[in-house]
């Protein structure tokens, strides 16, 4: 296949990519201020997706921890092909829309990770994945930012329920606002940056830019596009999970898990980690579970969740293994592993329309769930 053609399929795929970690991971900053009722669902993953845009030209170091730090380099180049950069992204995209099926908050970073690393190992051999850069800039951080978030979380939660009156609890709905927002924001600067590495990558792998440089201006410009485009298509399975799933929030928890979460976003993208956002949105909300006394933290939702991270980077990995055994095969192989992306990306949507989850979910309480009821008007005498 000609190599122009080939970086070209490549790229349109990890926009594709993009557009699934838009709207897998609007639940990480939308999911609180939806199930308080701070911001209605349409608004919400309108804010979300304006601010991840924006967000998207803010930073570049995690771009460059995956351009330039994953895979290393041999005498003749970097280790890894344009066509493993292709089975390495089906893997994530499957494992992302496998999970958003299952309404599962699991990380779009990992899956994307798993998939890469699967796919280099077979093709290139695991020789070719820098493990100190594994460590280090990725399961350090998987393992310490939940943590650490869910800390922030519990001590902000506790904070707020200790100084405040109950009547006076419903001023954190306009924090919520501002919170979300900044989550909104902070998820652009860490999570767009990933496609703007691959594609950087690609480019790298096929010889049309340099080693140890940065991603050009209109990789940039189209990653923030599409994830963007995936935010406002909403995710709502998953918003469904982190904001009712876990416990029962109210106004000043989700301003502190907004707060918690932002906070660890904007260290690891300085730092230059590429964090999982969805992990970190998940402690936070758990955190905050612990921290409100009376509040039930629903634990075994948290242990699927829990399950979906530590399996996100090998499930995601053998399906790039997969493709990338499949690809080895040269033009074929790269045309069935397209023909079989294709086919379970239309087999898992149409899954999905058996049990639809949309904006007008949110617009209903959940069932048994607490409604506070209309006071009563005096009757006239």
């Amino acid at each position: 296949m000609d190599i122009q053609l080939m970086v070209a399929l490549v790229i349109a795929l990890a926009l594709v990519f993009d557009f699934t970690n838009g709207f897998h991971d609007t639940a990480n900053a939308m999911a609180t201020p939806i199930a308080t009722g701070a911001l209605k669902p349409k608004t919400a993953v309108l804010i979300a997706a304006v601010l991840n845009f924006v967000g998207a030209f803010l930073s570049t170091e995690v771009a460059k921890t995956i351009s330039g730090g994953l895979i290393r380099e041999g005498e003749g180049g970097i280790q890894i092909t344009p066509e493993l950069i292709l089975a390495g992204l089906i893997g994530a995209i499957v494992w992302n829309l496998v999970t958003w099926l299952l309404g599962l908050p699991s990380s779009s970073s990992h899956a994307l990770f798993g998939g890469l690393i699967g796919a280099t190992i077979v093709g290139a051999g695991i020789g070719a994945i820098d493990g100190g850069v594994v460590v280090s800039k990725i399961l350090i951080p998987a393992l310490l930012a939940p943590l650490t978030a869910g800390l922030v979380a519990f001590v902000v939660t506790r904070i707020a329920f200790t100084i405040t009156k109950k009547r006076e609890r419903d001023g954190f709905k306009k924090g919520q606002i501002f919170t979300s927002s900044l989550v909104s924001l902070a998820h652009g600067t860490n999570d767009a940056q990933k496609t703007m590495g691959v594609i950087t990558l690609t480019l790298i792998a096929a010889n049309m830019q340099d080693a140890g440089t940065g991603p050009a201006w209109w990789v940039i410009l189209v990653c923030a596009l599409a994830i963007a485009a995936g935010t406002y298509s909403g995710g709502w399975r998953i918003i469904k999970t982190l904001g009712r799933g876990i416990t029962d929030v109210e106004p000043a928890q989700g301003f502190a898990a907004e707060a918690a979460t932002t906070a660890t976003i904007l260290a690891s993208t300085h730092l230059g980690f590429a964090l999982s956002t969805t992990q970190v949105a998940s402690g936070s909300v758990i955190g905050t579970g612990i921290g409100r006394k009376g509040a039930s933290v629903r634990w075994r939702t948290a242990g699927r969740i829990a399950l979906g991270w530590l399996i996100t980077i090998p499930a995601a990995g053998a399906v790039g293994a997969l493709a990338a055994f499949i690809a080895s095969f040269g033009l074929v192989g790269v045309i069935i592993d397209v023909a079989l992306a294709v086919a379970t990306i239309l087999f898992i949507f149409l899954r999905s329309r058996r049990s639809r989850v949309d904006a007008n979910h949110f617009h209903q309480p959940e069932p048994g769930a607490f409604v506070r009821p209309k006071p009563k008007k005096k009757a006239n005498r």
